[in-house]
């Protein structure tokens, strides 16, 4: 069985939820405390074993290209002031995984967007991780626990996690056919289900392992109303055809494409730093005594 070490992340997307912070930056780019989100999927990435990863980029997002490239003026200001800790902070991520950018000029759904990516993922299977999720689990990180699945199975792996019922609706929701401990066999997907036609709350939360047979069930996946293509429609024929495997993670998710998720995952990393926790823990104390 070939290793899973190649990724690709979507980051084409407009962000709109965002605006107007995200007119002329993109939402991947909006920090969790100091660092962009994107960086934490990128350190997932790392984490898990990855090598090689693909961004895909639409217009105006440039910059994230950037911030993962050397800044030759900044480093040079650090290095005058003797910040080389600074530096090493700065560029230690880039040289522990190779990463390349494809350009996606037109939106016409993440299906699209994954098949831009065939000739990267050189026949191999590869891992999905879309940046609107970010997950906390620093002893065994989300991609990781789907590749070690994926070795179990040999088959497609997608990444859920059970929701309260009203809170599924919002998102793509498993088809569930036999259950075992934390793998469950996919029949189809819901996405955003009305609650009295939910068929589980396992709800798939943006990380996937997938086969590189994903390309045909792309391209033989019928585009949507609005022309898109969608990758879990796509997954839903290959788990017709081959099959594929729901696996429920561990880890604490933040969807940071939501503006409280986004707050609250602000909240909640600051708290993890040693320099902000007793301030931040204090000021929250006096907060909550005014609401």
């Amino acid at each position: 069985m070939q290793k899973v070490t190649r990724a690709i992340i979507p980051a084409a997307g407009y962000g709109t939820r965002f605006l107007p912070a995200t007119k002329a930056m993109p939402k991947e780019m909006l920090p969790i405390v100091d660092v962009p989100s994107i960086q934490y999927i990128v350190e997932e990435c790392v984490e898990s074993g990855i090598t090689d990863v693909c961004i895909i980029l639409g217009r105006n997002k440039n910059n994230i290209a950037d911030h993962f490239d050397r800044n030759v003026e900044v480093e040079s200001a650090l290095a005058k002031s003797g910040k080389y800790d600074q530096i090493k902070v700065m560029n230690e991520l880039s040289e522990k995984v190779n990463i390349c950018y494809i350009r996606q000029r037109e939106m016409l759904g993440t299906g699209k967007a994954i098949e831009l990516c065939e000739s990267f993922v050189k026949g191999e299977p590869f891992a999905v991780l879309f940046g609107d999720d970010v997950i906390y689990n620093p002893e065994y990180p989300v991609t990781k626990q789907l590749i070690d699945a994926y070795e179990t199975t040999g088959l497609t792996i997608v990444g859920v996690q059970p929701q309260p019922r009203e809170e599924a609706t919002k998102y793509g929701v498993i088809v569930p056919g036999k259950i075992k401990g934390q793998y469950t066999e996919i029949l189809g997907f819901k996405e955003k289900p009305k609650l009295e036609e939910l068929p589980s709350t396992l709800t798939s939360l943006g990380r996937f392992v997938l086969t590189p047979d994903i390309f045909h069930f792309i391209r033989q996946t019928p585009a949507a109303s609005n022309g898109e293509v969608y990758l879990p429609t796509a997954i839903e024929l290959m788990a017709k055809d081959v099959g594929a495997y729901a696996y429920s993670f561990k880890g604490l998710r933040y969807d940071i494409g939501d503006k409280l998720g986004y707050i609250k995952a602000n909240i909640e990393y600051a708290l993890r730093n040693e320099d902000l926790y007793d301030g931040l823990k204090k000021y929250l104390i006096e907060l909550s005594k005014t609401l």
